[in-house]
């Protein structure tokens, strides 16, 4: 029976933890409707700043690595240590979706480069692009060509790792979603976000959002769900049951 672990990286804003939950929550209320539905997935959270790399994982395990407020670049020893561990688990054919910090994560262990980005934060429901290797892909062929998407970031994947698909993008950043192997996806944007959790986090970035030149109050009101994005936390659950690793 395939373990999905629910990899966190970090906490969000206190008044987010207190009012809507931690990253962890999110992708637990995700997947919930399908953890009860079905009886072969076993759901399970590691925090890896406290209790250090997870143990190695079997092939047929699945792995999402959540937000966090801190920075790859900073190249925390929690956050280092997990770079040979995530290719370790590629090489063993594991499933894996990381997610923002862990979207910049893995490119950095597979070969990328992440950091601040030239232009800024991107903050609030934004309008992405498939690729055609998008449109071809079985997580993201699901999707229409553009969907809405919740993004919050200052830093993202600069240089994508070498053989990695472009899986979708927008005018601010080229890589908002790459493969980086036949069971690997990394996303930029947050699948998990609720319409008062993108806000929430809005509200703590109005200061920054004006310094750049940027409307925080025109972001506040664009907030909108997006249904099609936050899906893809279940399909990849589904995957990981559905389609065994072959490594």
């Amino acid at each position: 029976m395939p373990r999905l672990t629910i990899l966190k990286t970090g906490d969000s804003f206190a008044d987010v933890v207190r009012d809507h939950g931690d990253f962890e929550d999110f992708f637990l209320a995700a997947l919930a409707p399908l953890a009860e539905a079905r009886d072969d997935l076993i759901l399970a959270v590691h925090d890896a700043r406290t209790e250090g790399v997870p143990p190695a994982p079997a092939a047929e395990d699945g792995v999402v690595i959540t937000g966090s407020h801190a920075m790859v670049s900073e190249a925390e020893p929690w956050s280092e240590a997990l770079k040979p561990w995530l290719v370790e688990a590629r090489e063993r054919g594991v499933a894996m979706l990381g997610v923002c910090y862990g979207h910049q994560l893995m490119a950095a262990a597979f070969g990328g480069q992440s950091g601040y980005h030239p232009d800024g934060r991107e903050v609030g429901t934004r309008r992405l692009r498939l690729s055609e290797a998008g449109q071809a892909d079985p997580l993201f062929g699901a999707l229409p060509a553009t969907f809405a998407a919740q993004l919050t970031h200052s830093q993202s994947v600069l240089t994508a790792p070498p053989g990695a698909a472009v899986l979708a993008d927008n005018d601010h950043d080229p890589f908002q979603a790459l493969r980086h192997g036949p069971r690997q996806w990394s996303v930029q944007f947050h699948p998990e976000f609720s319409v008062p959790v993108m806000r929430a986090y809005l509200a703590h970035q109005r200061e920054a959002l004006a310094d750049q030149g940027d409307d925080p109050e025109a972001r506040f009101v664009a907030v909108a769900p997006t249904p099609e994005a936050g899906g893809l936390i279940a399909r990849f659950a589904e995957w990981l049951v559905e389609t065994p690793s072959v490594a």
